[in-house]
């Protein structure tokens, strides 16, 4: 099958779905983005993310619901893709603490209405966005696809095992080709502003303090979007039958070693106000990327150092 051209991307006006988006435009292909605008944070940001795809030809963007499904279904017929890359959800670690089930309904029941959207319209691709949350908590690393993921620690988390569940039901049940994306902690241009590069840089450049929960020892795969964004394309051309694959850049950074990036490339010190751990965040992620790396092709490039220098001079060009 040839890589197809005409795509749906679910959660498009956000940080991944804009930058595939780009992506996906400049190769010469034709988008649909699917977004929702749910208030999480400011509505203004995603417009800002979709400055770029809305002057091309190839994009259409429409506003609505994944959890309803005879919009759903009225979108696949009417656009004939020839792939999804299902980003849209409800995101974030502690909130879903606190809204369990609207992330379930969100997450769960959307992701359900998305794929049965696709097996009535003959979807021949579809790609999932999942988390690196799935592994829990941890000690060891790095992490594995083969690895058991039944210990869930936050209801975010356990909504992405879910959908990784429902999706290989409806690959068994329907032949759905499908490949679930663990995405790790991603970062760069568009990031969310509750994220923690974003938001340190923010607060650093204000001259207010950082808030760290813990002593700053937490270690997380930090993932450089454009190599994020390389991994999500090399799923969408795919040829796939049923995958769960981990896209991460395949190491681990302790979170004072960011902020000592940050101070680096903003020439800021950064003042650290430390707060008792918080419920529902793990310790560590840690990708393993043989299995992407073999089925995919997958090889990050991205180093740290560069990629928080991208992206505060991402941060200064936006003033």
């Amino acid at each position: 099958m040839s890589a197809p051209r005409r795509i749906l991307v679910t959660g498009v006006a956000g940080f991944i779905g804009s930058t595939l988006a780009d992506r996906l435009l400049a190769e010469g292909r034709e988008v649909v983005g699917l977004d929702s605008f749910d208030p999480y944070y400011a509505e203004s940001l995603k417009w800002r993310n979709l400055e770029g795809a809305q002057k091309e030809p190839g994009f259409r963007l429409v506003t609505g619901d994944i959890r309803d499904a005879k919009a759903v279904n009225r979108l696949f017929e009417e656009g004939r893709f020839d792939a999804v890359v299902h980003l849209a959800a409800l995101a974030g670690v502690r909130p879903s603490l606190e809204r369990p089930a609207a992330y379930a309904d969100v997450n769960v029941n959307g992701t359900t209405v998305m794929l049965d959207a696709a097996v009535r319209n003959d979807l021949p691709r579809f790609v999932f966005a999942s988390s690196s949350s799935v592994y829990g908590e941890r000690s060891d690393g790095p992490f594995r696809e083969t690895d058991p993921v039944e210990r869930p620690i936050s209801p975010y988390a356990a909504t992405k095992r879910a959908g990784e569940l429902i999706a290989h039901t409806f690959h068994h049940a329907h032949g759905l080709p499908i490949l679930c994306a663990r995405i790790f902690t991603a970062y760069g241009p568009r990031q969310r502003p509750d994220l923690a590069i974003r938001a340190f840089a923010e607060r650093m450049v204000a001259g207010e303090p950082l808030q760290v929960y813990g002593d700053g020892g937490a270690l997380r795969d930090f993932t450089y979007i454009d190599d994020l964004i390389d991994g999500l394309v090399a799923a969408l051309d795919l040829d796939v039958d049923f995958h769960i694959l981990n896209l991460g850049a395949g190491r681990c950074v302790e979170l004072r070693d960011v902020i000592a990036c940050l101070e680096s490339a903003l020439g800021v010190r950064a003042r650290i106000d430390h707060l008792p751990p918080r419920q529902g965040e793990v310790t560590r992620t840690w990708a393993d990327t043989g299995a992407a790396r073999e089925v995919l092709g997958y090889a990050p490039k991205v180093s740290l150092e560069d990629g928080i220098a991208r992206f505060v001079d991402w941060l200064r060009a936006r003033g």
